[in-house]
């Protein structure tokens, strides 16, 4: 805004100068119209061309003080504009070397490539955690409302094998396939795939061939938006309740209760260890809702007699104090 205003001021001085200029040769020395604007016309480019007819002494006087005042204003205009332009430029190539220089300085982040309305809701889902990820959008608009948000951007097509490796695809831990059709969504996969096998891609699908045709291409899940929504309403008439605690416990923002996943490193003083001798099921007010194994087998309400392994993730259903107690201690971060 300060830019525009600026520049703005300074094409209101050169206006002012001439209509000055026009206005004192037409009744000073009693030019017409078209004779006047020539004469301010000549003396501000310093040209040098003869007057249009021989100036009278105060028409000498005024030329003089027309010609060190347009000129002044005309050079204070060119620098501004100049200055502008020039600051526009740095600030974009330094902005764009500092953004890269925070990318390269990610590892286990995440990719979201598209900035729609999907997008949109993934970063702000990846942000409250938080989570580090790296935006992937071509479209202008949508860019400049991502690094408003604080986000990390790149801008160009996500399907390209140069800007997945420029947002470091190969030191991602998963990727969003959010783009506006399905067709890109299958390239991007096969894409990233491609340049990291063990990329986790998470991709959005309009409809059930293209899910078909994602898993194929070596996505991990597929989310189709309206299948959801529509399961969500029938879900939200047929079974309230159970909704209302869904919503409760998976909303980034509840205090009451959150659903949360927590793995288990390879540090971890509970590895080898049954969830009874851990002691996680004796804690108040945490409910292990299952034990997901590194193969993909899902436990559900698992007894205590249940090992824990390097790998496995506790679904836990608790308050956020109890769940950051008990990633703590996953981690032998705890006293107890």
């Amino acid at each position: 805004m300060s830019a525009f205003f600026g520049l703005g001021r300074a094409l209101l001085f050169i206006g002012g100068v001439v209509i000055v200029g026009v206005l004192g040769y037409r009744f000073l020395e009693g030019f017409s119209w078209l004779d006047a604007l020539y004469m301010v016309a000549i003396t501000l480019s310093t040209v040098g061309y003869r007057e249009v007819q021989p100036l009278s002494p105060q028409g000498q006087v005024f030329t003089i003080f027309l010609l060190v005042g347009g000129v002044g204003a005309v050079f204070y205009t060119a620098v501004t504009i100049v200055e502008k332009a020039v600051e526009g430029e740095f600030q974009q190539f330094f902005g764009k070397r500092r953004m890269q220089k925070n990318i390269d300085a990610l590892t286990d982040h995440y990719l979201v490539c598209g900035f729609g309305r999907i997008g949109e809701v993934v970063c702000r889902e990846l942000a409250s955690k938080p989570v580090p990820f790296v935006v992937l959008e071509q479209q202008e608009s949508r860019v400049q409302e991502a690094e408003a948000n604080g986000y990390l951007v790149l801008q160009g097509d996500a399907t390209d094998e140069k800007m997945l490796l420029a947002a470091g695809v190969q030191r991602a831990r998963g990727l969003f396939a959010a783009l506006a059709n399905d067709a890109s969504n299958v390239f991007l996969t096969l894409t990233a795939k491609g340049l990291y096998l063990a990329l986790v891609v998470v991709a959005r699908a309009e409809n059930e061939r293209s899910e078909r045709t994602l898993l194929r291409s070596g996505a991990d899940k597929v989310i189709s938006p309206y299948a959801m929504g529509g399961h969500r309403m029938a879900q939200a008439a047929l079974r309230p309740a159970v909704v209302d605690i869904i919503d409760l416990a998976t909303h980034h923002q509840s205090l009451e209760l959150q659903l949360e996943e927590i793995l288990i490193p390879a540090s971890s003083p509970y590895r080898g260890q049954t969830l009874a001798a851990s002691g996680l099921c004796d804690l108040a007010g945490v409910i292990l809702v299952a034990l997901k194994r590194t193969s993909g087998q899902m436990v559900f309400n698992p007894g205590p007699e249940e090992r824990i392994e390097t790998g496995d993730r506790l679904i836990t259903l608790a308050e956020a104090p109890q769940l950051k107690e008990i990633e703590r201690r996953v981690q032998g971060e705890a006293t107890v």
